[in-house]
């Protein structure tokens, strides 16, 4: 791959990475406003849509390119090699796990079944912001 070609997939990377954890973000949050409100409300139908639309339109398609750009790099890269990208990986699949148990707690409130109170969507939404501090600081710093 041209030094131009790679640049150009690190953009898509970053860009996929930014949409992904933007849903990450916002997506638990929304969870949060979605206990407050009445099962069965026109409301809580809302934020149903609001919520399968922002996982299947935004934070599907954008971990996906975030992982194919991302492997396709490190193999191109040569970064199996380095310590700081296994530990990154490693977040990252952290980070995917996160975005799978989101998957089942939308699952949850589309079948009026959530029994979670909000405080634990408030903690829910810090995990994706702690694991991207550490993956940033790993891709930036390389400390090992």
């Amino acid at each position: 791959m041209t030094g131009e070609g790679y640049l150009w997939l690190k953009a898509l990377h970053v860009i996929a990475v930014i949409s992904w954890m933007a849903g990450l973000l916002y997506l638990p949050r929304l969870f949060v406003y979605h206990c407050e409100v009445e099962i069965g409300s026109a409301t809580s139908e809302l934020f149903k849509v609001m919520e399968r639309r922002l996982l299947k339109a935004i934070m599907m398609p954008a971990a996906i390119v975030a992982w194919a750009a991302g492997l396709f790099m490190a193999v191109v890269g040569g970064l199996f090699h380095d310590g700081w990208f296994h530990v990154k990986l490693t977040l990252v699949i952290g980070m995917t796990i996160s975005h799978y148990m989101m998957t089942g707690w939308k699952n949850d409130f589309a079948a009026d079944r959530n029994r979670r109170p909000q405080k634990f969507f408030r903690v829910a939404n810090e995990v994706p912001t702690l694991l991207m501090i550490a993956i940033v600081i790993l891709v930036i710093v390389k400390p090992f």
